[in-house]
């Protein structure tokens, strides 16, 4: 069957599309709203009773138990675990149950008591972001401050709850932004201050198994082998472009380690990898590649080409004065990843079939 053709219905069907995908995402912020609502106030009830009645903790699993029998098999989310987990919620989050005016927030109104504005801020994205992550940030960071701004870049970058768990556990907190750059005196404001939050301190290569003396071609292949990882721990917004990036000048061949596109800083950042400490005559090299990229590749429409030297011993004073007086913009990080185990360990680690016939039971 062939369908009819109108005229200017690509634009009409995209902004049906659009509507719809918004209205979508509007009832799953409605959802996960009345659903964080609802944990909170179990929290807030099971907390107010224990404190006037003086009910123990066991009140938990009875009321659980009760539950469990009494509600219908599909709902889910009342074990003991995740009703003391509302308790917790609630403690960490007493919000007053009278309701906003309508068109000022979607939040219930901070406690008067409460004048902090970032625990006002918690307590704002604790209710846009779904209950799982809710948890592993109250579990996992008790410094508010920190806690802030895990949730605000799970709500701009749309973290699963694993992601989150993984910039947790690596300590991204503590690591953005901690490069040694030129990147105030190279870079505009705006651009410079994203610049260098986009970059971190050290880099975590957890995911590669190298033996000591690795060479940092195999650094370069592990990394691309493992490119989904090596794009998590760069952060959101970088697109992989080549390795070992070919270029011609004045009849030489040179050929650049890494080549990624930043789609927010909007801009070409080459990497280079080094085994070893940082060295002055790396960062010479970088300002050349910088150079060429501007020239060769950059649209113009594109910022300028950012450099990021990565290394096992950065040596903050030499960096500093090896990016005096060069007019690119380049960064200087460190690098950590897992050895592999010396031959000795490996010796004294039991070999699977003793672990099979351990769990199996056999002599």
């Amino acid at each position: 069957m062939k369908l009819q053709t109108f005229k200017g219905y690509s634009l009409f069907l995209k902004q049906v599309k659009e509507r719809i995908r918004f209205a979508q995402i509007k009832a799953n912020l409605s959802v996960n709203h009345e659903l964080i609502m609802l944990y909170w106030d179990i929290g807030r009830l099971v907390s107010e009773k224990q404190s006037k009645e003086g009910w123990g903790t066991k009140v938990i699993d009875r009321l659980a138990n009760d539950l469990k029998n009494d509600l219908s098999a599909e709902i889910k989310g009342f074990s003991s675990r995740n009703i003391g987990r509302m308790k917790a919620f609630y403690n960490e989050y007493p919000m007053s149950s009278e309701p906003v005016e309508k068109g000022t927030a979607i939040l219930p109104q901070a406690v008067a008591k409460l004048t902090d504005s970032t625990i006002q801020n918690l307590q704002t994205y604790a209710m846009q972001i779904p209950w799982g992550h809710n948890i592993i940030l109250i579990e996992k960071i008790k410094d508010h401050e920190e806690r802030l701004w895990y949730m605000q870049q799970t709500i701009e970058y749309g973290w699963s709850r694993n992601i989150l768990d993984l910039q947790i556990k690596s300590g991204l907190y503590m690591r953005k932004g901690k490069a040694i750059t030129n990147f105030e005196k190279t870079l505009p404001p705006f651009q410079s201050d994203l610049a260098q939050q986009t970059l971190k301190d050290p880099y975590i290569f957890d995911f590669l198994t190298l033996d000591a003396d690795f060479k940092e071609r195999e650094l370069e292949t592990g990394l691309i082998n493992h490119l989904q990882d090596f794009l998590i721990e760069l952060g959101i917004g970088f697109a992989f472009v080549g390795r070992q990036y070919h270029l011609e000048i004045g009849e030489k061949d040179f050929y650049i380690d890494l080549l990624f596109y930043h789609l927010k800083l909007r801009c070409f950042v080459v990497i280079e990898l080094k085994k070893g400490a940082f060295e002055p005559s790396y960062a010479g090299k970088l300002n050349f590649y910088l150079n060429v990229v501007d020239d060769k590749l950059c649209h113009p429409d594109d910022n300028p080409t950012i450099g990021l030297i990565l290394c096992q011993d950065k040596n903050e004073v030499v960096a500093e004065y090896a990016l005096r007086g060069i007019n690119k913009a380049i960064g200087v990080s460190e690098y950590e990843l897992t050895q592999s185990l010396p031959e000795e360990l490996k010796s004294s680690l039991p070999a699977i079939e003793d672990l099979e016939k351990e769990f199996s039971g056999e002599d």
